[in-house]
């Protein structure tokens, strides 16, 4: 491993700063890139080191993107430590990260928080990661499964409860629905699969879903709990007639739903779910510098899958030197360039961003400055 020359951490206390160089997880340093080839020897002048903190959403996304960057900047260090959103955003506006990565964009009163750290711009954020979460089923015989939001709402609420139920066969004329017990497997942890998942039905599925959105799972819509994702695709997996949600990269060979939207059923893939980004709009009120998104979950875009998780990453506008606006350009421009995308893609499923709104991230990072 090259040893980076670490730059200065200006906004840290000491306690801080020993975290920041001590118990964080250090991602990138040099050696072998995601796809296993030799990164040594890149050199691309930079120096330093950057540390962010967030959302574990993102952690084999920032593997890859950690490992991948060392081989053109092998005289940079990023520190990534995957402590959740909410933990993620605290540090950035405590001044203890130079990024932050977080499954839900900043709220109001944290944008004006971010004042206090980043200058009067605030904070930057754009995505970076979208995850489309796949409906996961298990049912022999039926290789091609379409389902409306108010029927995988009802599903799941424990009102549908055998596959050949009418709304199941009104949405499936032409399949061959066994007469079986429907098993429905949702996340029995706090989860932001879970709130995306959630939020998609409330919005698609109108009175269908009435929980308030949230991580946990309704108690009272019943079924059946696993802890996880990785509990549930092995429940689901387990279990004939059973059907769940989870990470889409996570589901293997089990079959999975095509949604409807509009007047199609939309079959999850990479295209479709960065389409529905592109079909959202930005959050009102908000700086030229973010680029948050109110996800258009009931969207009638042709070909938009609009079951995802969408994770950002927070900058500052301003930082106090040159050599960390450089660094941190540097590295957010490879994360949304379309080589990193494609390697968050092989590494961790996910769909990389349009070729319009990576521009508009570019844009972005490109007015970061040296505070004035």
């Amino acid at each position: 491993m090259k040893k980076g020359i670490f730059v200065k951490l200006k906004h840290l206390a000491p306690s801080a700063a020993l975290l920041a160089v001590g118990a964080l997880t250090l991602s990138a340093c040099g050696g072998a890139s995601a796809t296993g080839e030799d990164t040594s020897g890149g050199d691309s002048g930079l120096q330093g080191t950057i540390t962010g903190i967030g959302a574990s959403s993102q952690k084999a996304a920032m593997d890859a993107w950690t490992a991948d960057f060392a081989t053109a900047n092998s005289g940079v260090t990023v520190n990534y430590s995957p402590d959740g959103s909410g933990a993620g955003r605290e540090q950035f506006l405590g001044g203890n990260a130079q990024f932050a990565g977080s499954d839900a964009h900043l709220d109001d009163d944290e944008a004006e928080s971010a004042k206090e750290v980043c200058g009067p711009e605030g904070a930057y954020e754009f995505p970076v990661y979208v995850s489309p979460i796949a409906v996961a089923f298990n049912l022999k015989g039926v290789d091609s499964l379409n389902l409306s939001p108010e029927t995988i709402a009802k599903i799941f609420k424990g009102e549908i409860t055998n596959w050949n139920d009418k709304a199941i066969k009104a949405d499936n004329p032409d399949a061959q629905l066994p007469d079986l017990p429907i098993t429905a497997v949702h996340r029995a942890d706090d989860s932001g699969t879970t709130e995306n998942f959630a939020e998609y039905l409330k919005e698609a599925a109108g009175d269908a879903w009435d929980a308030e959105v949230d991580g946990n799972f309704p108690k009272e819509y019943g079924g059946e709990a696993a802890q996880g994702t990785d509990g549930v695709v092995q429940t689901v997996s387990d279990t004939e007639g059973a059907i769940g949600y989870a990470d889409a990269s996570a589901v293997g060979s089990l079959g999975q739903a095509k949604v409807k939207v509009g007047d199609q059923f939309v079959e999850l893939t990479p295209d479709a779910a960065s389409k529905v980004v592109d079909a959202s709009t930005k959050v009102e009120g908000r700086g030229k510098g973010d680029l948050a998104f109110d996800l258009a979950r009931d969207t009638t875009e042709s070909g938009a899958y609009p079951i995802v998780l969408v994770s950002y990453h927070v900058v500052c506008s301003t930082y106090k030197d040159q050599e960390t606006v450089d660094l941190i350009k540097a590295w957010e421009k490879f994360v949304i360039s379309e080589e990193g995308q494609q390697s968050a893609a092989k590494s961790a499923g996910s769909a990389p961003l349009s070729a319009d709104l990576r521009s508009q991230i570019e844009t972005v990072i490109d007015s970061i400055t040296v505070a004035g």
